[in-house]
């Protein structure tokens, strides 16, 4: 922020993703919309913020929308997900991710998100929490805490493409969710696709709208 004391713009950078607020004509705005990771998923709220990306990153940003879902966990039916869970198929078995788990390349290789914003393995199993589907001892589904926050999560999920088409993802996702509900934290789902949407859908989440997301290579 400009002031710790009396901010009149302020940047949070979580991985990617950078949200912005206050006032976006001020210089300091310009100089925070330049402080971005090398590839950066910008996300503002007003019409006033979205001319000054466009206008600081002329030529360098390509705007795209995700989709948020309500958040309330009276959404999420718990008998619903532990029946979504008893789904999987023979030869595939779910685990939550411990230390051991968290090393093993195949879930590493899947998604580097799924514990990047944890300081560490050991942080990410202190202060974080995932479930992984394996076959023949590998890797092939994991959902995941990107990030955390008092009350609750931000989902991170991602199957490998030989097995995908066979409900892990959901299946997977369905693991983290109920363990975060039996926790008192809520799963917050805010989907990147089409996929991602009708995905939480089948979970139980309530979409609410789409918003604008700018892609920014710097």
């Amino acid at each position: 922020m400009d002031d710790p004391e009396d901010p009149s713009v302020a940047q949070i950078t979580n991985g990617i993703f950078v949200f912005y607020a206050g006032d976006p004509h001020t210089k300091e705005a310009e100089e925070l919309l330049f402080n971005l990771p090398e590839f950066t998923l910008a996300i503002v709220d007003s019409e006033e913020w979205k001319e000054r990306v466009e206008s600081v990153h002329s030529g360098s940003f390509e705007k795209f929308q995700r989709y948020r879902f309500e958040k309330n966990r009276d959404h999420l039916e718990r008998n619903h997900i532990q029946h979504l869970i008893s789904s999987l198929q023979e030869g595939y078995e779910i685990k939550l991710v411990d230390k051991n788990l968290a090393k093993e390349p195949s879930f590493q290789e899947l998604s580097e998100d799924f514990i990047s914003q944890f300081d560490s393995i050991d942080d990410f199993v202190n202060r974080g929490i995932g479930y992984a589907i394996l076959h023949k001892g590998k890797v092939v589904s994991a959902a995941t805490s990107f990030s955390i926050y008092d009350e609750g999560i931000e989902i991170e999920v991602a199957s490998h493409p030989d097995h995908r088409r066979k409900g892990l993802a959901t299946i997977v996702s369905s693991a983290l969710i109920l363990d975060c509900l039996e926790r008192g934290k809520y799963p917050s789902w805010d989907g990147a696709n089409a996929e991602s949407v009708e995905l939480a859908k089948k979970l139980g989440y309530i979409f609410k709208e789409p918003y604008d997301t700018y892609f920014i290579e710097r």
